[in-house]
């Protein structure tokens, strides 16, 4: 850095936003704020302690300010001072005695600290700063896999918990990008046959102050504090890789196996949380743009999230600074898709949430988001959150109508066979009515937020201590099967209850309509102890445990996914009921006498065994039955007329059938059957 304090600063462009080096040996800065009075660009040192320089920005076009500093190039580490008014009761919060992060970071320096420093403090030498990054470009041979839809498994995992306890990954690339592009990593993607991991959040996020005060941290990642940097946590350094090409190598391997990714981004709410948050970056640099506020009390903010704030993406600014972290993930980056969380943030105007509004418009006109997979998480907790369906086509969403209606059905809670049949079929009174298609419901079980799918089957009630909130966090008591046996249990009926649900509930999310969502570890029995909400366990409760992996299990998942993929049962369009080409209905119903389900047949509260008679399958060439007992005792279902062969039988332990057929197929209690006619 010698010789810092004699490179000039010129006017330069209002363009890109954030820090560019350019070809002319320079570097452009670029920084929104529309109510702030000047801009200051801070130079550092590499350490990015010591403060070497500070640079008005001397021009400003519209609601950019920006400079163009001669002779730097990439490595440069700087912050931004912004000053302005300090009226937090017009919503108003400048104070050049804080560092400022540039909102546009690719890479930033230092961890943050909790300090409490008085307002007329400089927090120079410990705020976060950005560090000047090497124009990137997404590898040539680096080929995304665009896996159809109605080819698409989703595997919900987190960088770290994935691998940190894999005997088959070297040790030190256990937890980290690298690890989850490790040869034992896509092994086992392989072996499943999943088509896309879906990463928990690999923004860098920083830990709330309370978490630290207890020693824990923000595991999960959903606390962002820089949309355009990569979690530098999740990083191994092998062979001498920054985070950020660590990541983007893991994304190459992961193609190289057919393997998409998705990531898990937070674009609701930042870290700099409430009123009484942290000041690290938009805040300090015009609070009134990026944060929504209460109408008529612009120094109070309107928390849709639960966690302080909301990004106010009514501003073009807000919705461009969005756009543009997207556009960098997906192209620099080279990902393949994006899940929402909290999703309706996004599409919140003046009057609620609009399937219309301007960010919506703005990814579908865009040549490369347009190219990638987009999944909501269709609720935030604002007035009008819960928007199940209502997000434009082509969309993906979470499905928490699927994932309730499957637990009643299977679990003893209050469900009929006509409520179940609709959340098989994708949810078809969602969906359908309001013009989609099938695949855009992403059924599951469970996933991050929750009980594993072992846990579910197993504690009665959460088991939160650890997490320091005297247990009241997370969902209440487990509204599902209650076999009186909590925890382990020697009863071995007990046991093989609970191992077949694991396989039928399974069997349920990976045959129904719809783009299935496996929880990572679900496939192999993995257990947080009955931690429902282990948001902030890094630990072994969170980690994979690989060496109690159930293999039965495995096989068993691993046949269902190879099934889907080779029939498609239920195709990725809605049926009519109508007759198709061999003389069946395109999908029918049946009773398991074997005549068609009618009237108060879809209502009963008490009848749980039915069949699925499908007549036009997605792949198949022949018909299919699908069979469902969710009742307590074995059930006989008469079939009908033809050959049948059984596919899958959730009875046993990898799904294998022993049945050597017959007028009837006798079906155990808490059981799925999948049939195929037999044609010559």
């Amino acid at each position: 850095m010698e010789g810092l304090s004699h490179r000039p600063i010129k006017a330069g462009r209002a363009w890109p936003l954030g820090a560019h080096c350019d070809e002319a040996d320079g570097i452009n800065f670029a920084v929104f704020s529309a109510h702030a009075e000047a801009i200051d660009l801070c130079l550092f040192d590499a350490t990015g302690r010591q403060e070497l320089k500070r640079l008005p920005l001397p021009a400003r076009s519209g609601d950019v300010w920006h400079g163009r500093l001669n002779n730097a190039g990439a490595g440069l580490v700087y912050g931004l001072r912004a000053h302005g008014p300090w009226a937090p009761e017009r919503g108003h919060r400048f104070n050049p005695q804080k560092l400022l992060l540039d909102p546009y970071a690719r890479e930033i320096v230092g961890r943050f600290e909790w300090r409490g420093e008085p307002f007329a403090d400089d927090n120079a030498a410990f705020a976060l700063k950005a560090r000047v990054v090497e124009p990137g470009h997404a590898t040539a041979d680096d080929r995304r896999p665009h896996t159809p839809l109605a080819d698409t498994v989703l595997y919900e995992a987190h960088v770290k918990g994935l691998t940190m306890r894999h005997p088959g990954v070297p040790e030190a690339l256990r937890g980290s990008y690298a690890g989850l592009a490790s040869d034992a990593a896509i092994a086992h993607f392989q072996r499943l046959g999943v088509t896309a991991v879906s990463l928990l959040p690999v923004h860098q996020h920083v830990d709330e102050q309370r978490l630290v005060a207890q020693g824990l941290s923000n595991y999960w990642g959903y606390n962002t504090v820089g949309f355009f940097a990569v979690e530098p946590r999740y990083a191994s350094g092998a062979g001498g890789l920054s985070p950020r090409e660590e990541f983007r190598a893991m994304v190459c391997r992961l193609h190289g196996a057919g393997i998409e990714v998705i990531l898990d981004v937070v674009f609701n709410h930042t870290a700099e949380t409430d009123e009484f948050g942290p000041t690290i970056c938009w805040r300090g640099l015009d609070n009134l743009s990026y944060y929504r506020t209460l109408p008529g009390d612009p120094g109070a903010y309107d928390n849709l999230t639960g966690c302080g704030n909301a990004l106010d993406i009514r501003h073009p600014r807000v919705m461009q600074m969005v756009l543009d972290s997207l556009r960098y993930w997906a192209g620099e980056m080279n990902v393949d898709g994006f899940r929402f969380d909290l999703a309706p943030v996004l599409g919140r105007g003046d009057h609620g949430f609009d399937t219309r509004a301007a960010f919506f418009h703005a990814v579908a006109q865009d040549p490369l988001l347009a190219s990638v997979k987009m999944i909501a998480e269709p609720w935030d907790i604002g007035p009008g959150g819960y928007q199940l369906g209502h997000f434009p086509g082509g969309w993906l969403e979470w499905n928490d109508r699927f994932r309730d209606g499957t637990r009643s059905f299977w679990l003893g809670g209050p469900s009929t066979r006509g409520e179940f049949a609709q959340r098989l079929c994708a949810s078809s009174d969602v969906f359908h009515t309001q013009g989609r298609a099938p695949a855009e419901s992403v059924n599951f079980i469970v996933a991050h937020d929750g009980f594993t799918l072992r846990d579910l089957l197993t504690f009665e009630h959460k088991r939160n201590l650890a997490n320091g909130e005297q247990n009241r966090d997370g969902h209440g008591a487990n509204h599902g099967w209650n076999c009186g046996a909590e925890g382990t249990s020697d009863d071995p009926q007990v046991r093989q209850l609970r191992a077949r649900l694991q396989r039928t509930l399974l069997a349920t999310l990976l045959l129904a309509q719809g783009t299935p969502m496996l929880a990572a570890g679900d496939e192999l029995g993995h257990s947080q102890g009955g931690n429902n909400n282990p948001y902030c366990q890094d630990n072994a409760t969170t980690w994979i445990d690989w060496s109690a992996a159930d293999e039965p299990l495995i096989a068993f998942t691993t046949r269902l996914i190879a099934l889907r993929q080779r029939l498609l049962p239920l195709a990725n369009r809605w049926y009519s009921g109508q007759p198709a080409a061999n003389g069946l209905h395109d999908l029918g119903w049946l009773r398991e006498d074997g005549q068609p389900l009618s009237g108060d047949d879809w209502r009963d509260l008490s009848a749980r065994t039915f069949g699925a008679l499908i007549g036009a399958p997605g792949k198949a060439a022949a018909p299919l039955l699908l069979l469902f007992n969710g009742e307590a005792q074995a059930r006989a279902f008469t079939l009908p007329d033809g050959p049948w062969q059984a596919l899958l039988d959730t009875q046993d332990a990898e799904g294998l059938p022993s049945w050597q057929g017959g007028p009837s197929y006798v079906l155990a209690a808490s059981s799925l059957v999948l049939l195929s006619r037999i044609t010559t």
